[in-house]
């Protein structure tokens, strides 16, 4: 039987659970955090980005969570540097110019500054002559570091990055460094996958 399972990833933490990275510096990783055989994340999220990383044992429903081709939503919350008019947010949505290419349409508003939401550590730096203010950013592109491009192409660079939402699954009250079990999708049946077309 298939196991998903959701995670909400602390700020600094690998999206992986070895760290590949440059001999003699020490990163944090899944393993620290996941003690179940066999499950690998669907998708990365940044080391300084939080929130939900899906994990699963099943290879298809992780690549089908993963590719971009499948154009799966992703919900974040950015705090970012100003306040975003109606004209940044517009542009957010109908697509924006990056060094790869046009982004594909978003949906895109200001957020009022979330409730109950954890403290980052370490904090953002706040500047006092630069007021900031939070957005909801949901995008079906998988490009890296694709919310931080878009956030800063508009004029209003990303301080923190939460992804809240993958498709069905959301965080859901789940604190940093804490999982539980999520329903995975169910599979189309043999019948209807074979099914002709009329």
């Amino acid at each position: 039987m298939t196991r998903l399972l959701i995670f909400n990833k602390p700020f600094g933490v690998l999206s992986q659970f070895t760290d590949r990275g440059n001999a003699g510096t020490k990163r944090r990783t899944l393993s620290e955090f996941i003690h179940v055989p066999d499950v690998y994340a669907a998708g990365r999220l940044d080391q300084d980005s939080e929130g939900l990383l899906i994990l699963t044992d099943d290879g298809a429903l992780q690549h089908r969570i993963a590719n971009p081709a499948n154009k799966m939503p992703k919900t974040y919350w950015a705090q970012v540097e100003g306040i975003p008019d109606e004209a940044a947010l517009q542009q957010l949505r109908e697509g924006v110019a990056l060094s790869d290419g046009l982004t594909a349409p978003a949906e895109a508003r200001a957020l009022p500054e979330p409730e109950d939401l954890w403290p980052r550590d370490p904090p953002i730096r706040y500047r006092k002559s630069v007021p900031d203010s939070w957005i909801e950013l949901t995008i079906t592109e998988g490009r890296n570091r694709q919310v931080r491009r878009m956030t800063a192409a508009v004029g209003h660079p990303t301080l923190r990055l939460i992804r809240v939402r993958v498709g069905d699954w959301s965080l859901d009250g789940l604190q940093p460094g804490e999982l539980r079990e999520g329903k995975p999708p169910e599979k189309p049946s043999q019948r209807s996958r074979g099914r002709l077309r009329h």
